[in-house]
């Protein structure tokens, strides 16, 4: 089994943002998450993660939280096992107004 550190960004849309991807035959333990407001407002956001493995459940992570400009968030606390085909996913409520970083730890 390889072990492999991971790190994946997205600019944060107002549509569906995928953040993470799982890769077929991997399980990825999510170390960390942050979302950093680079905005001089404030800006809303959500956060979920799609189970692929039970017909793409979404669990939200954060809803419409806000993030006071210039600040950020850290929407998991703990870490989140993912499995092959499962995704993180975001949304904000202005295009490029947050960045999203999700560190993770793949096992293949």
């Amino acid at each position: 089994m390889a072990n492999t550190f991971k790190n994946s960004r997205a600019l944060i849309q107002t549509t569906t943002t995928t953040a993470y991807t799982c890769p077929s035959a991997t399980v990825a333990i999510v170390i960390g998450c942050q979302i950093a407001n680079v905005s001089a407002s404030s800006e809303e956001v959500s956060v979920w993660w799609t189970d692929d493995s039970n017909g793409d459940a979404i669990t939200r992570l954060v809803e419409d939280v806000i993030i006071p400009a210039k600040a950020s968030l850290a929407p998991i606390a703990g870490k989140l096992v993912l499995e092959a085909g499962d995704t993180i996913s975001c949304t904000g409520q202005t295009n490029d107004d947050a960045e999203i970083t999700v560190s993770v730890l793949e096992i293949s």
